[in-house]
């Protein structure tokens, strides 16, 4: 009977890729522990990203592949997820360990809505996360969360927002501070204060993603985000329309000048599905989204059709992610998180510290 030995152990391991990390556990350095009595087998792994929904698939597959092996009798595997926080994390948010920013270089694009459903994919796979509507001259997560029009946060100590609880996430957003029927008539200054005072001074729990659902465009509010803030990483998002690209290659630019990771693009309204006929079009152009993305050498983290559901859904106050989560397009959001949690965790430790914004002609 063949022994059974570490090496052997870890090339069997290394045979199977991680779809999220691109890499296999043992180049991935998820390994923490491989013990072996005799024919039993026991090998413990670590993700760096939340997966609730991926995990325990992973470790099957990878049992059986230890099983295959000669002289083990039993396998188990376990897969446990802990989230680092961000090495640029700094005290302004002590409580949070990683921050998304989820940007578009124009409106009309689907980014709140992919804000919701990628801060609700991110609480499915176990993290505990929470939503900033930054938007500050058109927020919506209210509405996207069920949150009932003119509910306020409470506050405590006089001095801290304590958000609100919807769907398992908390949700703080400048339209609970403010009538739904007058319009934010401020100037960028008073703007970036208002986005600073939110972040900084709601009583967020320890969360290990917080989701910032940014104002298009890349002004004030952005450069603010980036110079005052530790964001982990920022997500693009699209459609497939040349406009919509050009815009968002500005919002790809910007962020790199400020040195944060762009951890991918979401591309919506990719194709229309006619419901009565089944028929295919692409509305919007084709491919647009892909472009972008190997253009700048970032993931495609997700290519969405132009869906009545997800409209229909996310004004109901419950984004297709809770609403339909066993449907196709859920699970595309679902991946989409797992990709962006591990891109955090790949690459968002390598970051020092947090950048000075300088403004150049080029």
């Amino acid at each position: 009977m063949s022994v059974v030995t570490r090496q052997a152990v870890e090339t069997a391991l290394s045979q199977y890729t991680d779809p999220h990390l691109n890499q296999d556990p043992v180049s991935a350095g998820c390994v923490r522990e491989i013990d072996i009595q005799g024919g039993q087998v026991r090998v413990r792994l670590q993700l760096g990203y939340a997966a609730a929904l991926f995990k325990s698939g992973w470790a099957q597959m990878l049992q059986m592949a230890l099983e295959g092996l000669d002289g083990v009798d039993s396998a188990e595997v376990q897969v446990d997820c802990l989230i680092e926080a961000h090495k640029a994390q700094v005290a302004a948010l002590p409580n949070v360990k990683n921050v998304i920013a989820v940007a578009s270089g124009k409106g009309g694009v689907g980014k709140s809505t992919t804000a919701a459903n990628l801060a609700l994919a991110l609480a499915r796979e176990g993290a505990k996360v929470g939503i900033l509507d930054a938007d500050i001259y058109g927020p919506s997560q209210g509405i996207m969360f069920g949150i009932p029009d003119g509910t306020r946060p409470q506050v405590r100590d006089q001095k801290w927002f304590v958000p609100l609880q919807a769907h398992g996430v908390e949700v703080m957003s400048m339209a609970f501070l403010t009538d739904e029927n007058t319009p934010v008539v401020w100037r960028g200054p008073m703007v970036s204060g208002a986005l600073i005072q939110l972040i900084t001074q709601t009583a967020w729990s320890d969360l290990d993603y917080l989701v910032v659902d940014m104002p298009p465009g890349t002004g004030d509010i952005q450069l603010t985000l980036a110079q005052k803030v530790p964001v982990a990483g920022a997500v693009i998002v699209t459609t497939p329309q040349d406009l919509a690209l050009l815009d968002a290659k500005k919002g790809v630019e910007m962020f790199r000048k400020v040195s944060i990771p762009v951890l991918g693009v979401v591309e919506n309204m990719a194709v229309h599905i006619c419901s009565n006929c089944g028929h295919a079009e692409h509305l919007f152009g084709e491919g647009g989204g892909e472009k972008l993305a190997a253009q700048f050498g970032v993931d495609l983290l997700a290519s969405l059709p132009l869906s009545m559901a997800i409209r229909m859904q996310s004004d109901g106050g419950k984004p297709t992610t809770i609403a339909d989560p066993e449907s196709q397009i859920a699970m595309i959001y679902q991946e989409a998180a797992r990709n962006v949690g591990a891109r955090i965790a790949q690459g968002g430790q390598q970051a020092a510290a947090m950048p000075n914004i300088v403004v150049s002609d080029d």
